[in-house]
């Protein structure tokens, strides 16, 4: 009798599994066929066994109101139950924590999974309680080829205009004789200006704090395209890498705080003689968020490079124009730029709005800085490409013109958008 029970038992739990199954399997049909009310029932009762798909579609449908009401709170919650950390990751190699080593981790970097797992991290601890940052969140997320995902915006500006026109630096002219005497400048004020940014994820939780270490690659180009013979008149190139670390739970809740970035960056112009410009930094970035409302804070810390003499500004002794070719090019450039920036960005349905501000903190005739206002908006509802706007007025919009002050209205087009 007591096998018979168990038999029996076994054959009802098994008959009600399979029953589970063909009920969720019809609910994908009728959830297809647009007979959303008979589908959700069935695709909630499954989201609660903690199937991750069907948590995504109930998720979907709470934010579309496809077989329940509108509820963007409920909406937010199956999101982030669909994004828990490990949902790409076996879970019994998670399963004890505790008994994880450093070795176990550095195994686990070298499958994709340790990537999705991390992005899927990074979108359950963001906040997405509106569909418009659920919908920002999602598309810098799901942006993958080759491992390479989006980092800074990607952006061409057709129409990238300047109050004054450029100054055509030599490579052969000291800084001293441009200050003091009449430059040649470049003959159009309307440009062409377009940046490529990419970041790789490299690894996912190798220390254990769910931190995720990333390099990145950002190039900027300022192309004379309506002169004449159309130069390219400067181009900037700024590797780096860096590693994001998420907060604890109290102190997101409290202080909307998300991660702490710290990183590493170069950024140099590849032209040599007096046309060379570089500078190495070590920064800390704060990562906010409150709702709709992104802030990123970040100081920096210049790395020192030898100095090069008077002679080599001068232009007076040509041994050491060539012995100092690898020194300091712009050893002033922490005047113009500052220690640190800020930017803001805000999602209000479809648009979006940035805010950037820089300043050197010296609050007199000294005083340099730097403000940029963006603002995109979706192309024909793409969720990729965008109208961009970028407004710019202040020092360092370039590094050949760091020194220099800047008005410049750029008008074209984003193909992704960033928010820190």
């Amino acid at each position: 009798m007591g096998f018979n029970k168990i038999a029996l038992t076994g054959l009802v739990l098994t008959a009600g599994l399979l029953a589970n199954t063909q009920n969720y399997a019809e609910a994908l049909k009728s959830y297809e066929a647009g007979e959303y009310d008979k589908a959700f029932p069935a695709i909630v009762a499954e989201a609660k066994k903690d199937n991750k798909a069907a948590q995504y579609r109930v998720a979907e449908m709470y934010e579309n109101g496809h077989g329940t009401k509108v509820d963007y709170k409920e909406a937010s919650f199956w999101y982030k139950k669909a994004a828990s950390k490990y949902s790409f990751v076996e879970k019994k190699e998670y399963a004890d924590k505790s008994d994880e080593t450093f070795s176990d981790r550095l195994s686990q970097q070298f499958g994709q999974d340790s990537s999705k797992a991390g992005a899927e991290f990074a979108l359950a601890k963001m906040d997405a309680n509106t569909p418009e940052t659920k919908k920002m969140l999602g598309s810098i997320l799901d942006g993958d080829f080759f491992g390479l995902k989006p980092y800074n915006v990607n952006y061409i500006l057709p129409i990238s205009y300047t109050k004054d026109k450029p100054r055509r630096v030599s490579s052969t002219v000291p800084p001293q004789e441009l200050a003091t005497s009449p430059y040649a400048t470049y003959n159009e004020n309307t440009e062409v200006t377009f940046q490529l940014s990419l970041k790789k994820e490299l690894s996912f939780n190798l220390f254990g704090w769910d931190e995720y270490i990333t390099a990145a690659y950002t190039q900027k180009v300022w192309w004379q395209l309506y002169d004449e013979s159309g130069p390219f008149r400067e181009t900037n190139y700024q590797p780096e890498i860096f590693m994001t670390i998420p907060t604890s739970q109290s102190i997101d809740d409290n202080y909307g705080l998300k991660a702490v970035k710290l990183g590493f960056i170069h950024e140099s112009n590849g032209q040599e003689g007096y046309r060379s410009r570089s500078w190495n930094r070590l920064y800390a970035t704060g990562m906010w968020q409150w709702d709709n409302l992104f802030l990123s804070t970040r100081v920096w810390y210049r790395l020192t490079e030898d100095e090069k003499s008077d002679d080599y500004f001068t232009n007076t002794d040509p041994d050491a124009i060539i012995s100092q070719s690898d020194g300091d090019d712009n050893p002033d450039i922490h005047n113009y730029l500052g220690y640190g920036d800020i930017k803001l960005d805000y999602l209000y349905k479809k648009h979006q709005f940035g805010l950037l501000l820089r300043n050197n903190l010296r609050f007199d005739s000294d005083n340099k800085g730097a403000v940029e206002f963006t603002y995109a908006y979706p192309l024909f509802d793409s969720p990729n490409t965008s109208l961009y706007v970028k407004l710019f007025n202040g020092y360092g919009e370039s590094l050949i013109d760091y020194d220099q002050e800047v008005t410049k209205a750029s008008f074209g087009f984003s193909f992704s958008n960033g928010l820190f």
